[in-house]
């Protein structure tokens, strides 16, 4: 029983973090386009690539990592305040290296770990529990 939870963690993470990637590369994408072939200002282009990047990564998080099967508007209710709190981790820690006389680009660096740990941690509790019939 331990290695089939030890299993499934570890598939979920796996795929958590390709989504992360994929995500990633959409939202720049995004934002790229925008500024490059739209002449968007950076703060519109930005805005436009997170929301893009947000709604995929609930998508493919729900239904691809997680197998959740809930309310569509409850689970991305409660992605949006995983992704807050993932975020205040994430601004705690940059903060925080920074004071202890870090190198700034270096804190945000390393503010991406606990923003990742949170996120999958909080979606794991947030979207985990209703599994999707398999196919």
């Amino acid at each position: 029983m331990a290695a089939r939870f030890t299993r499934r963690l570890e598939q979920h993470l796996v795929r958590y973090l390709a989504v992360g990637l994929g995500n990633t590369a959409l939202g720049l994408a995004v934002i790229y386009g925008c500024k490059w072939a739209l002449g968007w200002p950076d703060i519109a282009a930005n805005l436009a690539g997170y929301a893009v990047g947000l709604v995929v990564s609930y998508v493919l998080n729900a239904r691809w990592t997680f197998r959740y099967a809930g309310s569509w508007w409850r689970g991305f209710t409660r992605f949006l305040a995983v992704v807050a709190l993932a975020y205040v981790a994430n601004l705690v820690t940059v903060l925080a290296l920074i004071g202890f006389g870090w190198n700034s680009y270096l804190a945000q660096a390393a503010g991406i770990l606990p923003y990742t740990a949170v996120g999958f941690l909080g979606n794991r509790l947030a979207l985990g529990r209703r599994p999707l019939p398999r196919p």
